[in-house]
């Protein structure tokens, strides 16, 4: 891919207006794999702050400060998203106004609204509490070993060195600790090929994964209590395919099965759950990756929940999907979920964020980044 010249690059002002710089950073498309342009435009933009050392790998940007603060966090966001609709919920749009004024479109809630509100701090603090690293990665909407952050901690681990990290992921303004696991294996089903004109001589493989479909159905998820947050747990089909012409009996048909799991669990207790589930058939595994306890005994974690919390209310909640917080566990790394938008509405067509959640994210971790930890 070439990437656009200087000129072509959308202007992103991060000492601007928060939702102009959010709209902004929306309107450049970025599905995972195209993050490029907007990763230019960042890096670019983040360049002209002297008070930040700016490191790219791939597409993944990081900027820094090196103030010698006793304490350092991480602060990080992804650009990518998924595909758009068709046609495109691109270019943004802003439906009411006022504190009631919502902007619709691809990645206003997963998760540029965490990436603007990261952007803005990034450009405004010059001198916070604790040092900070701000890292802006691609390829988290896809398969895990595509992941920015991933590549990151493989090429240059002593970026993600650190005592406390937030992810801006969506969460509506609240805080959000840990993540399930996820999980994903195709579960075979054999069948013998024939002529569809005489089925009786063959076995028909699509008619026979009603049994994996019957275990799903009957499968009742568990909610699980870990560090005082319960986990929801789930247990879906996600795709099914088989058959190889109109006229031919299928003699295979695979129902691809995604698990979300408490972080109790480790990834081999999960798969092992699985396996069991559809015991009889061939189980092969796909795709996995841990989940990570809440973490919020931790002081740091402690310190973020009280000085975000005096600023949004609520309460700590469990974070259902997986984040890239697990990643942050894997390196010893505490870390939680903040940021805006509501993540029920992540990868919808009707995407939104409500103006308000911006603001309010960006003061509460403005709070916190400005303010003389705790001893």
């Amino acid at each position: 891919m070439t990437s656009p010249t200087a000129a072509a690059l959308p202007v992103l002002d991060l000492r601007g207006d928060l939702v102009a710089l959010f709209r902004a950073v929306c309107d450049t498309p970025s599905v995972s794999g195209d993050e490029r342009t907007l990763a230019d435009a960042v890096e670019t933009a983040l360049r002209a702050y002297r008070h930040l050392e700016v490191v790219r790998d791939g597409d993944t940007v990081v900027a820094r400060t090196s103030l010698g603060r006793e304490r350092r966090v991480v602060v990080a966001g992804h650009l990518d998203t998924v595909p758009l609709t068709d046609p495109p919920n691109l270019p943004t749009r802003v439906v009411g106004e006022g504190a009631h004024a919502e902007v619709w479109g691809r990645g206003t809630v997963d998760m540029k609204g965490g990436v603007a509100v990261a952007l803005a701090l990034a450009a405004e603090l010059d001198a916070p509490a604790q040092d900070v690293t701000w890292v802006f990665y691609d390829n988290e909407e896809v398969a895990s070993d595509l992941n920015g952050l991933g590549r990151l901690a493989r090429n240059r681990p002593d970026l993600l060195a650190a005592d406390f990290a937030v992810l801006g992921e969506p969460t509506s303004a609240g805080l959000e600790g840990g993540c399930n696991g996820t999980l994903r294996v195709d579960v075979r089903v054999p069948g013998v090929a024939a002529h569809s004109a005489r089925s009786w001589t063959g076995a028909n493989a699509i008619h026979a994964a009603h049994e994996v479909l019957d275990r799903l159905a009957a499968y009742v998820p568990q909610q699980i209590e870990v560090d005082g947050l319960v986990y929801r747990e789930g247990m879906n089909a996600v795709g099914i395919a088989g058959g190889i012409a109109g006229n031919v009996v299928p003699d295979e048909c695979v129902v691809t099965v995604n698990f979300r799991f408490a972080p109790s669990r480790t990834v081999v207790e999960a798969e092992q759950h699985v396996r069991e589930l559809f015991a009889g058939f061939e189980v092969v595994l796909t795709d996995v990756a841990a989940g990570a306890r809440p973490g919020l005994d931790d002081p740091l974690a402690a310190d973020f929940a009280a000085a975000v919390l005096g600023v949004t209310g609520g309460a700590p909640a469990p974070k259902y999907g997986w984040t890239d917080v697990a990643r942050f566990a894997e390196l010893g790394v505490p870390a939680v979920n903040f940021g805006p938008g509501d993540p029920l509405l992540a990868h919808k067509d009707d995407e939104r964020c409500p103006v308000g959640e911006l603001a309010l994210c960006r003061d509460a971790l403005r709070a916190w980044l400005t303010a003389t930890p705790a001893a």
